[in-house]
């Protein structure tokens, strides 16, 4: 009878510790969004659009435009720990500042960094950002760029502000929604092929050469895909995906969210009350060169051409009830194949204009990390029927192509663009046809296929 006394009284202290620790627990581990089966969603929106006289990518930063760039995202909780999605107009994030960002994220969700997926747009007057890169070219009393990580450290700590402030907000999910159409007249391939199997020429994002936007579109993925979360009849957020490079025309000095930032906004304000996000997908051999000679009007005629899809898109919406137990998340790190010849970069980067170092500084830094043992997660987030691949780099079209046939029986959609390290993920055969994207602008082997289906294999699996 003692015992029993005694091991009441432990459980009843235990029990006293527990309360009176509680806001210190949910701080941390946040263990009410753990153990709830009550599927919720939060979003945040940040403006992320450089100070005048910082670097972008490429360039000084002259002016901003009438659209600032945007950080979009959403924080799931209630399915185990909660997941973060975020995309960013930026043209790449990589290594240790892709690690920055997911760990800033994570730590402001009370989750862990393999759960939270960082992507960006690839929009080509926007920022880059990589602390190893940085680090490197100040050790070797070089110019740093755009890789000056000052307003990329306030960007992360905006973020987990931004965070925070959301979960308070944090909505039930009762439904998902998903819906596709065709986009006409924006995408082409840009990789030209002759007779002989080799590459003929590459047609950039702005193809002032006729002979260049007269070519066949060539392989592209016509669809327009968005996934929406639903509390009931009303929409809370619009994940939409569709893949190619973004930009109309570049280098000008100016931030802009280019054709995806342009729909994207008109979209919101078309649904103004959910929070209309936007992914890049396997994009690294698709331009918009067929359908862009590189006038300056062109970016809204291929912005209203992408909105229309978008429209068609969520006409053709059908929603399913969902609950925290439909949603799953899947991480598979994985040793991408490197080039032998990466560690010549680093003997490069005094001779080669600042455009070499915006490319390729990054990919060295990649190298070293990989030989110290670094992968890259490779993610999924499944909700109901919907299933998203997170996928880093700049990644063939055919990569996309092949995970939406994996999987017929799901609503697949891929977001590229994560680490943007190992550049152009190119097919195997493209390295023997040549041309612009296997070439330096790829970190990677031919190898890389065979490794990157194997990872959308399991995680579609």
């Amino acid at each position: 009878m003692n015992s029993v006394k005694t091991n009441l009284t432990f459980f009843f202290i235990l029990f006293l510790i527990l309360i009176s620790n509680h806001d210190g627990l949910h701080a941390t581990c946040k263990p009410s969004l753990l153990f709830n089966d009550t599927l919720k969603v939060s979003t945040f929106d940040v403006d992320v659009t450089p100070p005048q006289g910082s670097w972008m990518a490429y360039d000084s930063l002259l002016n901003t435009w009438d659209l600032g760039l945007r950080a979009k995202g959403i924080v799931l909780t209630g399915a185990g720990r909660p997941i973060v999605l975020c995309v960013v107009d930026w043209i790449g994030i990589a290594n240790e500042a892709h690690d920055a960002f997911r760990e800033g994220l994570a730590r402001a969700a009370g989750t862990t960094i393999d759960r939270v997926a960082v992507h960006t747009l690839h929009q080509h007057d926007a920022p880059t950002s990589d602390f190893g890169a940085e680090k490197l070219l100040r050790k070797e009393g070089l110019k740093v760029y755009g890789f000056e990580s000052s307003f990329q450290k306030e960007v992360i700590r905006r973020l987990g502000v931004a965070v925070k402030n959301s979960l308070v907000k944090a909505r039930v999910v009762t439904h998902v929604g998903v819906g596709k159409a065709i986009v006409d007249s924006v995408a082409s391939n840009r990789r030209i092929i002759g007779n002989n199997g080799k590459s003929m020429f590459t047609r950039t994002s702005a193809a002032r050469d006729p002979k260049m936007r007269d070519a066949p579109e060539g392989l592209i993925d016509p669809e327009v895909s968005i996934i929406s979360l639903w509390s009931n009849d009303e929409p809370l957020v619009l994940m939409s995906y569709y893949a190619t490079h973004p930009q109309s025309y570049y280098r000008t000095g100016v931030s802009n969210p280019d054709i995806p930032g342009v729909a994207r906004f008109l979209r919101q304000l078309a649904i103004p009350d959910a929070l209309n996000m936007h992914f890049n997908g396997a994009s690294g051999d698709i331009t918009v060169g067929k359908y862009n000679s590189g006038d300056h009007k062109n970016r809204y005629i291929l912005a209203q051409r992408l909105e229309n899809g978008l429209i068609k898109a969520w006409n053709a919406t059908v929603k399913s009830r969902v609950t925290a137990q439909d949603v799953k998340w899947k991480v598979v790190p994985v040793k991408l194949p490197a080039k032998s010849n990466l560690d010549s970069i680093k003997y490069l980067l005094r001779k080669e204009p600042s455009t070499f170092l915006a490319n390729n500084t990054s990919k060295y830094v990649w190298n070293q990390r990989l030989k110290a043992g670094r992968k890259i997660d490779f993610t999924s987030l499944v909700i109901g029927k919907a299933q998203t691949v997170h996928l880093p780099g700049e990644p063939f079209i055919e990569f996309q192509l092949a995970a939406k046939k994996m999987r017929p029986d799901m609503f697949v959609t891929v977001a590229a663009y994560g680490d943007y390290a190992p550049g152009y993920i190119c097919t195997a055969k493209a390295y023997n046809e040549g041309g612009y994207e296997p070439g330096m602008a790829s970190a990677v082997t031919a190898d890389a296929e065979k490794v990157v289906m194997d990872a959308i294999r399991k995680l579609l699996k």
